[in-house]
Order: structure tokens, then C-alpha cells, then sequence
């Protein structure tokens, strides 16, 4: 539940589509969060392997920030009415994006996440993977859908330029957070 890419793109999602694109978010998270524990929790993943595992995804992950940031400032700035701007690029899509490439969300499922894994599987064997996901995976879609929906509301308050000075704002902590990737490998 940490401010992250993640989260910053729920936002933006959640002003143009309400709780819908967090729930589209969610979705694309569980299309990489889900193979990702199962990954795990037959050990097939693994730093130790591949070194360079986390740098290769700090650069990837910064890149699509900045690509990602880069076209919502463009649309917010060439749009006179933003708040009726469609993406071309989907909820679905930019959850299974944003998950995928940051490194804080695979350096967390290597770590503290492998933890709850290997406790569950020791307790349940195969099953205590999917008990442990299912158990986390609902908090995800709440959060989303309800961060996505309180955006939605939001959105109708807001004037229109206070809307694109919004859409700059969390342009610019995506920036923000792909900057940090790219420092953190350096």
C-alpha cells in the first residue's frame, strides 16, 4: 500500500475511468504477480542465479516510467478537455507494466514475500502458495478499486486546469520513481 509507480498510475487511471480501472489495474497485477509466487514457490527464482537480475529491471522499469510520464503530460497538455481523454494504453495494461518492471515489487516477493511462501509451504506444501496469494491478492483489488474510485469522485470537483496541474503531478512522482530506480542500481 505504499505510494508507488503503481499507485500514481492507479490515480490517473481512476480520474478518467473510476473504481472500473482499478479493478482493471488489480487484474493486470495479477497477471504478474500471480506466476511470480508460483515462480517462487517452486524456488525457480532466484538473485543468486542472475545477478544482473536487478539492474536489467531498475533500467527497464525507469524507461517505462519516463515513457509512460512522458505521454500523460503530452495528452494533458495538448487536451482541452482531459477529463474526456481515453489512453490508448489500458488499465490492464499499465498494471501488468508498472508490476512487472519495478524493482521494489520484485525485491519485496524476494524477499519478505519468499518468507511467507516458504512459511506457508512448510505448513500446507503446494496449496499454502495459493493460500498465501489468495490472501493477499484481495487487499490488492480493494485498494486499487477504492484509491481508483475516491480519484473518480475527485475528478468531478476539479476545474479543468486544476485537473492538468493533477494529471502533472502524478506525471511527475512516475518520473520521480523511475529516477529512484535508475539511482538505486547506480
Amino acid at each position: 500500500m505504499a505510494p508507488g509507480p503503481l499507485f500514481a498510475a492507479n490515480i490517473a487511471q481512476g480520474l478518467r475511468g473510476g473504481g472500473k480501472a482499478g479493478i482493471q489495474m488489480a487484474i493486470g497485477h495479477t497477471i504478474v504477480e500471480l506466476p511470480l509466487v508460483i515462480l517462487l514457490g517452486v524456488g525457480v527464482f532466484s538473485l543468486e542465479i542472475f545477478p544482473e537480475f536487478r539492474t536489467i529491471i531498475s533500467i527497464l522499469g525507469a524507461t517505462v516510467l519516463f515513457v509512460f510520464a512522458g505521454l500523460q503530460i503530452k495528452t494533458t497538455l495538448q487536451r482541452k478537455d482531459t477529463k474526456q481523454f481515453n489512453p490508448k494504453h489500458g488499465a490492464i495494461l499499465s498494471g501488468i507494466i508498472l508490476s512487472a518492471l519495478n524493482p521494489f515489487f520484485i525485491i519485496w516477493w524476494l524477499s519478505i514475500g519468499f518468507k511467507l511462501i516458504s512459511d506457508a509451504m512448510l505448513i500446507w506444501a503446494f496449496t499454502g502458495i495459493l493460500i498465501v496469494f489468495a490472501l493477499h491478492i484481495w487487499m490488492d483489488f480493494a485498494w486499487l478499486y477504492s484509491i481508483a474510485r475516491l480519484a473518480s469522485k475527485s475528478a468531478k470537483i476539479l476545474s479543468s486546469r486544476n485537473y492538468k496541474i493533477l494529471m502533472i503531478v502524478l506525471s511527475s512522482m512516475l518520473i520521480y520513481f523511475g529516477i529512484s530506480f535508475i539511482s538505486d542500481v547506480i
